[in-house]
Order: C-alpha cells, then sequence, then structure tokens
C-alpha cells in the first residue's frame, strides 16, 4: 500500500490508495464476515496480488486480522474500537432504547434504529416484538439497501450528493423508483415500503441541532397492519421520533424540513 505523505499536497495514487482501504473495509458486514484476497479482488475488480499486497498491509495497521480460516481475513481490534467510539459519540444511540422498547410494546411490532453509514443507513440498535408467535427481526450492524424505508427517509433530508452516491451503478429504472419513494418521503414526513412475502416496514427521521442523525422504524409481517394516516400504529412512530428529536434538540429542524 503506497505511504501518504502529509507534508504536502497528497498524490493521486496516495487518494487512491485511501478509497481502496475504504472500499475494502466496506465490504465487510453482518454477513460477510471474513474474506479471502481472491474475493476481495473479484469484488473490486483488482489483480489477486494488488488485492493480498492491501489486506497484508491492513493486518499491519490493525485494521484487519487474519481469519480463523486459512487465507481469511477480518475486521481487526482497530476497527472495533473506531465503531465502539463512533457509536458512542452518537448521542440518539444512548438515549434511544427506551423509546423503542415502547414502540415495540405498543404497536407489537420490532422496531429499529438507524444511523448514516459509508454506504446509506444502518441498523444501531433492534427492539424485537417477541408477543408474536412470528419474530420479524433484523441484525444490528446491516447495511439497509436503498428498497428500505429508512434508505428513502434519510435521502429526503440530505443533498443531491447522497442520492447520487447510493445510487451509483444502479439502473435508470431502479433509479427512478427510488427517486419516487423520497418524493413521498419529504411529503409525507415517513416512509412505508412492503415486500410480496408480506413483510413490511415504516420509518420516519430523528433530528438533531445539525440535521438528520438517525431514523425509527417498524417491522412487522402481519398484512391486515393498520398504517393508514392516523392510524394508531403510525402515530405512535411519528410520536417517538418527535420525541426523541425534542430530546436531542432536533425539533425546529424537524419542523424546518416539513415544511419544506
Amino acid at each position: 500500500m503506497a505511504n501518504i505523505d502529509f507534508s504536502g499536497e497528497a498524490s493521486s495514487s496516495d487518494i487512491q490508495a485511501v478509497q481502496r482501504v475504504g472500499q475494502i473495509c466496506a465490504l465487510f458486514g453482518p454477513h460477510t464476515t471474513e474474506l479471502t484476497a481472491a474475493e476481495v479482488a473479484e469484488r473490486l475488480g483488482l489483480n489477486r496480488t494488488t488485492a493480498y499486497r492491501y489486506c497484508a498491509s491492513l493486518v499491519s495497521a490493525g485494521i484487519l486480522e487474519r481469519g480463523p480460516r486459512r487465507g481469511t481475513f477480518v475486521l481487526g481490534g482497530l476497527m472495533v474500537q473506531l465503531g465502539i467510539h463512533a457509536l458512542g459519540r452518537r448521542r440518539v444511540v444512548k438515549i434511544a432504547p427506551p423509546y423503542l422498547a415502547e414502540l415495540s410494546a405498543a404497536v407489537r411490532m420490532t422496531s429499529v434504529l438507524g444511523v448514516w453509514g459509508a454506504r446509506g443507513p444502518v441498523v444501531a440498535l433492534v427492539n424485537e416484538d417477541v408477543s408474536r408467535t412470528l419474530v420479524v427481526t433484523v441484525h444490528a450492524g446491516t447495511q439497509l439497501d436503498i428498497n428500505s424505508s429508512q434508505m428513502r427517509v434519510f435521502l429526503a433530508c440530505k443533498d443531491q450528493e447522497a442520492f447520487d452516491r447510493v445510487t451509483e451503478g444502479v439502473s435508470a429504472a431502479k433509479r427512478a423508483e427510488l427517486e419516487a419513494g423520497v418524493y413521498m418521503a419529504r411529503r409525507n414526513g415517513y416512509s412505508i415500503t412492503s415486500h410480496p412475502d408480506g413483510l413490511f416496514a415504516a420509518a420516519a427521521p430523528v433530528f438533531d441541532e445539525h440535521g438528520i442523525c438517525a431514523t425509527v422504524a417498524v417491522l412487522g409481517a402481519d398484512q391486515m397492519a393498520d398504517l393508514s394516516p392516523g392510524s394508531p400504529a403510525l402515530t405512535k412512530l411519528l410520536e417517538t421520533a418527535d420525541t426523541l428529536s425534542k430530546e436531542l434538540g432536533g425539533g425546529q429542524e424537524r419542523k424546518r424540513i416539513a415544511e419544506v
């Protein structure tokens, strides 16, 4: 990996090296806990030797570690340390748990808090509804895709650059579908998505004094669930998002967004 000289202007190779490190780290997630250099090469379009050199250098820096299986790499201790520190600095993660518990109990659905990560919303907290036979849940650390209600809510409150980043490489049809969903989320102040298998999600934004800082959502599988405007479940979701926003000092920001 190239050495970066901070004493002057970074070269284009330095910048590319930093970008590669970010791309490699972003490959990991709840369902991708270890990777080989060959898999990194395939996913990023690198040759295997280059991919291995990057991975080996990241091991030396503590960003990656050797995995339990021969030839594999996993996220290292430095990433664990930084991840815990980054989440700990987000006040919403500290104060949200009792609100999520209350929301789940009131609507009998799993509640979720999402925060903005490198490529979109990431699940930070989950409070499962265990009152039903079927428990609908999602793992903390899951990167939510462009079909999620939380993605639409976040993008409704972010700039065009964020939208362009998320939709890079996406088909024109998928981009148009997301644009429509973002428009509705901005107009309504929330987003509801459903899937053919009966699963659904509804999400609303949480603001601090700087703007959107999180999304709160409910997940369910009951096709008869009422999430129409004014329904008890949707009302409770919006009340929870409003209460969190006010505690975080984002009440005025939420009002400003609603007036746009």
